[in-house]
């Protein structure tokens, strides 16, 4: 049986990542961050395992999606 996969909330993804709050956004822009997903209507937060990818390798994070 695998674990769910946690959603995170901004405060954690800006603690766990060391990203400022603009820089996160731009890199979202700019598709080297993972998206945010919905989770109600004023409620957004990230895939746990989507931020430990990127953590893993923040420099190319987005480029396979872009390059393949």
């Amino acid at each position: 049986m695998t674990t769910p996969d946690r959603i995170l909330r901004l405060p954690t993804v800006l603690s766990r990542t060391g990203l400022s709050r603009s820089t996160l956004y731009r890199k979202i822009a700019e598709g080297t961050f993972p998206r945010q997903i919905q989770i109600s209507i004023h409620g957004a937060g990230w895939y746990e395992s989507e931020i430990n990818r990127w953590i893993a390798d923040p420099v190319h994070y987005g480029r396979e999606q872009r390059t393949g």
